[in-house]
């Protein structure tokens, strides 16, 4: 497929006002996303787990303008209260999607979102935000669209997300998502983001992931900037190979159930991610030493005990603690012991592999 089949077409009808609410998770790459081409395409594909707990519950109630204007008509609010703040992405979002859903300046919107998690708990909600928004518009097009098919709505609502922010195409589906072309998977492609096809040992249906807050505050430097610090950085071609070898590496472990070969993958992923970091000009560190202190005794803890846990990390100093849900009790009880000293104020949060987006309510006014 290319960007000009997302444009609408065929016959339409009158959708003149109602609200829809879409619930969508975040999720947790286990090969990274880390440097994008113009139009937000991913210098490399990636993998990730869709999670369950850690989600946005987003309303867009939408009423039609008697004429169309030439701007956006829009408010957003974000767990009951008005955010000014949050208006540009919006309209930067908007404009990005103009073309592909014309339609949206013959409306006035007004946006309610929420997340399941605290907003300042350190993980990212663009991901689960965009991606609900996306799925919003998405059942606002099928109204003035009503020949548009399941698969149809489902691909281009993972396209639109990704126009807000990359890593939001990989939280439509649940399970394993791939987003990136990659010449060994299948239907691949850098538009959006696909269930991945083939076959999953059970082990990995019913994966779990604690989520330790080991700091809240907002990053030094956005992963916007980050990703922008990959043009012309002096590893990056290494790095894109790095993960198109991984990704290959990955197909026949998760057949197998390999946990030692995928424990591998995932802290190696996890690390390189954060090298580029250190290794751009400019340079910067997003870990904090109590991320390091959680990483060794995960380590210190796998070989002591040979329980496969692992971590991974997104652009951020918060561990994300994968393992399987048979280990759940001894894994949690590790967490306690040792690891929740190294969160802010003690926090952590138990996730797990979900199914991904779903549809709660749709009212047309």
């Amino acid at each position: 497929m290319s960007e000009k089949d997302f444009i609408p077409k065929g016959k339409s009808e009158k959708a003149e006002k109602g609200e829809i609410t879409w619930q969508s998770p975040s999720n947790i790459a286990l090969v990274k996303y880390w440097g994008k081409k113009q139009n937000q395409i991913p210098a490399n594909p990636s993998i990730s787990f869709t999670l369950s707990n850690c989600h946005s519950t987003t309303t867009l109630k939408f009423a039609e303008k008697e004429e169309a204007s030439k701007n956006f008509d829009f408010s957003f609010y974000f767990e009951g209260k008005k955010k000014e703040e949050f208006r540009p992405k919006i309209q930067q979002f908007f404009e990005r999607i103009e073309n592909y859903c014309p339609y949206i300046k013959e409306y006035r919107f007004e946006i309610h979102s929420e997340n399941s998690f605290p907003h300042s708990s350190g993980i990212a909600s663009s991901a689960s935000g965009m991606s609900a928004l996306a799925l919003c518009l998405m059942s606002l097009e099928k109204q003035i669209y009503p020949d548009t098919s399941e698969e149809f709505f489902r691909k281009k609502a993972s396209f639109l997300a990704r126009l807000g922010s990359g890593s939001a195409c990989r939280s439509i589906e649940g399970g394993l998502v791939v987003w990136g072309e990659h010449p060994e998977i299948e239907n691949s492609s850098n538009l959006f983001g696909i269930s991945y096809p083939y076959e999953v040992a059970p082990v990995f249906k019913t994966y779990k992931d604690t989520i330790l807050l080991v700091d809240k505050g907002e990053k030094t430097v956005s992963s916007t900037v980050g990703h922008d610090l990959m043009h012309g950085h002096p590893y990056a071609d290494s790095r894109f190979d790095q993960a198109n070898e991984n990704l290959r590496k990955l197909k026949q472990i998760l057949k197998s159930g390999d946990l030692e070969e995928f424990i591998k993958i995932v802290e190696s992923e996890a690390l390189s991610l954060h090298a580029m970091m250190m290794s751009s000009l400019p340079y910067f560190i997003l870990m904090k030493p109590n991320t390091l202190e959680i990483i060794n005794r995960i380590w210190e803890y796998r070989k002591s005990k040979n329980i496969p846990v692992c971590f991974t990390l997104d652009a951020g100093a918060n561990v994300h603690l994968l393992y399987p849900q048979e280990n759940e009790s001894q894994v949690l009880e590790f967490i306690k012991n040792e690891l929740v000293a190294y969160c802010q104020k003690g926090h952590y949060i138990c996730d797990e592999v979900g199914i991904g987006a779903r549809k709660l309510t749709m009212d047309n006014g």
